[in-house]
């Protein structure tokens, strides 16, 4: 078994236990390799590890049942996600999105702040090669389905050096683009992570003046601080605006296509 069947078989093991207990020991022996190899291997791909990937991907996953099941109580949900307490569930929420799952409940729509991690792309350009592909299925289907719909492509600029403060400020960094991406968004326009630092704002329009006003709402706020341990770090996007009037394109050329989008938006 090759690095990349590996990481696939670890990824996939993590989505399909996140209502389990999970540990980096289990999915290493589920694997058939030791676990500071696996540890090593993720952290070198996708910068973080094991015990964190699974804790975003809960904390994601309950987020959107908080908004989905509004009779489910908070408990519920965190029971299901193998937290056995409010405040055990809340503590890691809290480090996950900024703010308590009751207030997520109430204030918030764009749930899929951790999108489940694919096999990184063996072959194609050096751009390619060098993303972290997500699972887009939901984003495909609507794109389908909305046909001659405009995007509203977003890239985080310069989110490197804000990772080279700390991963923390990294991602706050992102919650605070999905913030202002949610205060332009309509109500019936979706938000999509696909990449790590790049973002769609699928709009539910055909007028090119609505998407242009989304974007110009956007890059409006660009320049605008986000405050980490008292560091101040201006944040701004690159925005810009696609439609794949008339293309049908399948799922592995969609995400190629968005992503070449955003290039040629920099």
């Amino acid at each position: 078994m090759n690095n990349m069947e590996l990481l696939a078989d670890a990824l996939s093991y993590i989505e399909l236990n996140l209502c389990e207990t999970i540990t980096a020991e289990s999915v290493a022996r589920n694997c058939f390799c030791s676990k500071s190899g696996l540890e090593k291997l993720f952290r070198n791909v996708y910068h973080y590890g094991v015990k964190e990937y699974v804790i975003k991907r809960r904390i994601t996953k309950a987020a959107r049942e908080l908004v989905r099941y509004p009779e489910a109580t908070v408990l519920d949900i965190a029971l299901r996600y193998s937290y056995q307490s409010h405040e055990a569930f809340t503590r890691a929420f809290q480090q996950v999105w900024g703010c308590s799952p009751s207030v997520f409940r109430k204030e918030k729509r764009f749930t899929d702040i951790f999108p489940r991690l694919l096999q990184p792309f063996e072959k194609g350009d050096a751009y390619m090669k060098q993303r972290k592909p997500v699972d887009i299925s939901e984003l495909y289907d609507l794109f389908l389905e909305w046909k001659d719909c405009y995007f509203i492509c977003c890239d985080i600029k310069g989110l490197v050096p804000i990772n080279e403060i700390s991963y923390k400020a990294g991602d706050l960094a992102i919650l605070e683009t999905v913030r202002r991406m949610e205060k332009c968004a309509g109500d019936e326009d979706i938000i999509f992570r696909i990449g790590g630092d790049e973002f769609v704002l699928l709009t539910a329009s055909r007028d090119i003046a609505y998407a242009q006003e989304l974007a110009e709402g956007i890059s409006g706020m660009n320049g605008e601080m986000i405050c980490f341990e008292g560091q101040e770090i201006p944040l701004a996007l690159h925005t810009g605006i696609t439609k794949f009037e008339g293309r049908h394109l399948k799922y592995d050329e969609l995400f190629v296509w968005l992503h070449q989008a955003i290039l040629d938006n920099k």
